[in-house]
């Protein structure tokens, strides 16, 4: 009964998500309509053909699979369409997998339906898991379907658009099975790097666009490393409590330490400028913590790597990779 049950969830779950996909894949437009179209606003208008400037330099000196992926507009009439459930035991620094057929295994599920994701996120809360709900920007269908652009997009600055283009784009040029971790940690890599250079060779390292992307990526890079210690710092933590710890006690040391860890954020800086900020309780969980690690922990590994053996070369660095793991 059990089985069948999973079973059962298993294909409802994924009949919803083909369903979300599938409406926002048929309701997308060619881009060609909303160029020509004299009420859609002219700023946006250059956001779109900057998103195929960005395809296009993503294909021709990064290395990135040629396709059709943001050549069609979905209007999001500025609501969110994606979001995604995680959750983590609440005493050890490790992210529940979901498994499905054909893509393996995930540390985050999806929803295009809001309600869906709360209800889901409600039954790992009464297990006792720490859990989160994110709003997601942008997600890659590695190359099964034609992605769309989503019209919320088109707000980003240049710098966060090259990122986000070329992030997704990665995901479908390589994605290996049952390794969220690596394949995240991968396109965040290229995302990076590759918007510097797409921002280097349009509008110059002197730019005022290279030079916003440029400090805004100093300082996600040093809270990245802050938050990636903090998670080693939890990690060390859990590995204390001893079997006779209550949960109070637990909570106690644990929400301690996270609370020292971001309020000790505040001591970052760019140019020797503090970014300062107030953290909004409550405070994160072990969910928060596993993001970082889902997307930013190899990012070291990857840099090693791409300097030392390829000398800095995406197009060489990408093909080794296809090469080397096999991808969906």
């Amino acid at each position: 009964m059990g089985l069948v049950l999973w079973q059962y969830r298993l294909v409802e779950y994924g009949i919803s998500q083909a369903y979300g996909q599938l409406r926002i894949i048929r309701n997308a437009r060619p881009l060609e309509e909303y160029l020509t179209d004299p009420t859609f606003p002219d700023s946006l208008k250059q956001k779109l053909v900057l998103i195929q400037e960005i395809r296009q330099f993503a294909v021709d000196s990064l290395g990135i699979n040629e396709s059709d992926n943001y050549t069609t507009v979905f209007n999001q009439q500025g609501k969110p369409v994606l979001w995604i459930v995680t959750a983590s035991p609440p005493y050890r620094l490790e992210a529940l997998e979901w498994k499905f057929p054909l893509i393996g295994s995930f540390s985050y599920k999806g929803f295009f339906d809001y309600q869906r994701a709360k209800r889901d996120e409600a039954v790992w809360k009464e297990q006792g898991m720490d859990t989160e709900i994110d709003e997601i920007s942008g997600w890659s269908t590695l190359g099964w379907f034609k992605d769309p652009i989503l019209t919320n997009w088109l707000s980003r600055s240049e710098g966060q658009l090259a990122n986000l283009i070329i992030h997704e784009l990665t995901h479908g040029t390589l994605y290996v099975k049952n390794n969220v971790e690596y394949n995240e940690n991968l396109a965040s890599f290229v995302g990076d790097h590759g918007a510097t250079q797409f921002l280097t060779v349009k509008y110059g390292r002197h730019s005022q666009e290279f030079r916003r992307y440029e400090e805004g990526k100093v300082f996600r890079e040093k809270y990245s490393e802050h938050i990636l210690r903090g998670s080693r710092q939890l990690d060390s933590l859990y590995m204390t409590f001893l079997p006779h710890f209550t949960p109070a006690q637990k909570d106690t040391l644990k929400y301690s330490l996270i609370r020292q860890i971001i309020r000790s954020a505040d001591t970052l800086s760019v140019n020797g400028k503090p970014r300062r900020w107030k953290w909004k309780e409550p405070l994160p969980n072990n969910t928060y913590f596993l993001g970082y690690v889902r997307y930013r922990a190899k990012q070291n590994q990857f840099e090693e790597e791409f300097r030392t053996r390829f000398s800095s070369d995406f197009r060489k660095y990408l093909t080794y990779l296809k090469k080397t793991y096999p991808s969906l």
